[in-house]
C-alpha cells in the first residue's frame, strides 16, 4: 500500500480521475477550448485532474471542470485561480492571428502580454507553477542554423513583440516558470495551415505558397505529449514538489521545411493533383512581416526530459491518415 501523500486529500475533493498517478496534482489549462488546449486536456487527463478556462466552454475539451475566464480581466483571473487552486497552470490562451495583431496592436498586447502578466500574478498568489506557451516568431530569422534558448530575440511584428513581452512579464513576476517556444502549430481542433491547404485544393486548381520562410511544423498532439513529459520530469515527481529545470525551452517537431515544400507534402500525402506555385513573401503582401528562418533547436528540452520530438514528416503523415486524406482518396 503506497504511502498517502498529504496533498491528495485536497485533490480528491476536486475529483481526481481513477487512473491519476500519485502526486500528479491539479492542472489548469487556459485556452482549453483552443487547438492546443483541447489536445492538452485529452493528453493530461490520463494522469492529472484537469481544469479548463476560456471565453466560452468547448464540447471538445476533456477538462473535468470548466470556468469561464477573460485573461485580460485581472480580478477575474485572480478569482478563478483562487477557486480552483491549481498546482500547475498551462497558459495556452493567446491571440495568435499574426496579421490581426498587426492591425490591432493594443488588443494584441492586452491579450498576449497583459493577459499573461495577470496569469503570472495569480500563480504567484496561489503558489501554482506556470507553463507559458510562446513562439518561434520572437526571433528575427537572420540566423542560418536552428535557434537556441540563449539566442537574442528580435521580433519582426506586433504579435511576436507581444509574445516576447509576455515572456518578460513571467520572468519578472515568478522565480520558477517554464516558457515553451514552439512553431507552426496545427491540429484537428482549430484553424491551421494543413487544413487550409486541403480546403483550397478542393476549390482551386493552382495554389500559391511562399518559399522564403523556413520552420518546423508541429502537431499539437505531439506538443501536448511533450508537455506531459515535462510535467512528470520537472514537477509531479520532484521530492516535495520542488520545481527542477525552470527556464525557457524550445519544443517542436524535428526537421525543417519551407511553407511551399510543406504544402507540396500535404498535397502529396492527401492524393491531391492540385498544382502549386512558389512565390515570395513580398508577392504575398501580408500585413505582418515573418522571420525567414525560425527553426528551433530542441536539444535542451531533450537533454532535460529524455524525450525527443519525432520528425514533422511522421507527425504530418499521422495527422492526414486520420481524416483529411479522405477528401481526395476513395
Amino acid at each position: 500500500m503506497p504511502e498517502k501523500h498529504p496533498r491528495l486529500e485536497r485533490f480528491a475533493r476536486g475529483g481526481i480521475p481513477p487512473k491519476m498517478k500519485p502526486m500528479a496534482g491539479k492542472v489548469l489549462i487556459t485556452g482549453s477550448g483552443g487547438m492546443l488546449g483541447t489536445d492538452l486536456s485529452k493528453e493530461l487527463s490520463l494522469d492529472y485532474a484537469v481544469w479548463g478556462t476560456d471565453l466560452v466552454a468547448s464540447s471538445k475539451s476533456q477538462a473535468a471542470s470548466f470556468f469561464k475566464c477573460d485573461i485580460t480581466d485581472k480580478e477575474e483571473v485572480s478569482s478563478v485561480l483562487s477557486k480552483i487552486g491549481p498546482d500547475v497552470v498551462i497558459h495556452a490562451a493567446a491571440w495568435t492571428d499574426v496579421d490581426g495583431c498587426e492591425l490591432d496592436g493594443a488588443k494584441a498586447r492586452a491579450i498576449n502580454s497583459g493577459g499573461t502578466e495577470n496569469i503570472a500574478l495569480a500563480c504567484r498568489a496561489t503558489g501554482a507553477i506556470l507553463i507559458v506557451i510562446s513562439t518561434d516568431f520572437v526571433f528575427d530569422g537572420k540566423k542560418k542554423e536552428p535557434y537556441k534558448e540563449t539566442d537574442k530575440p528580435g521580433p519582426l511584428n506586433i504579435y511576436a513583440g507581444s509574445k516576447l513581452e509576455s515572456e518578460e512579464a513571467v520572468k519578472k513576476v515568478l522565480k520558477d516558470y517554464f516558457i515553451l517556444r514552439t512553431s507552426w502549430l496545427y491540429g484537428k481542433n482549430g484553424k491551421n495551415f494543413v487544413d487550409a491547404i486541403l480546403d483550397k485544393a478542393k476549390k482551386e486548381t493552382l495554389l500559391k505558397v511562399v518559399d522564403d520562410q523556413v520552420g518546423s511544423p508541429t502537431y499539437t498532439k505531439d506538443f501536448a505529449k511533450a508537455i506531459h513529459v515535462l510535467l512528470d520530469r520537472a514537477v509531479a515527481r520532484s521530492p516535495g514538489r520542488q520545481v527542477t529545470g525552470s527556464g525557457i525551452y524550445h519544443v517542436s517537431n524535428s526537421g525543417s521545411v519551407s511553407w511551399y515544400e510543406y504544402a507540396k507534402e500535404i498535397l502529396r500525402l492527401s492524393g491531391s493533383d492540385t498544382k502549386i506555385l512558389a512565390i515570395s513573401s513580398e508577392e504575398l503582401g501580408r500585413p505582418a512581416k515573418r522571420p525567414a528562418m525560425s527553426v528551433l533547436d530542441n536539444s535542451k528540452f531533450t537533454a532535460f526530459t529524455g524525450y525527443k520530438m519525432r520528425p514533422w514528416t511522421a507527425a504530418l503523415n499521422e495527422y492526414l491518415s486520420k481524416g483529411p486524406t479522405s477528401l481526395f482518396r476513395g
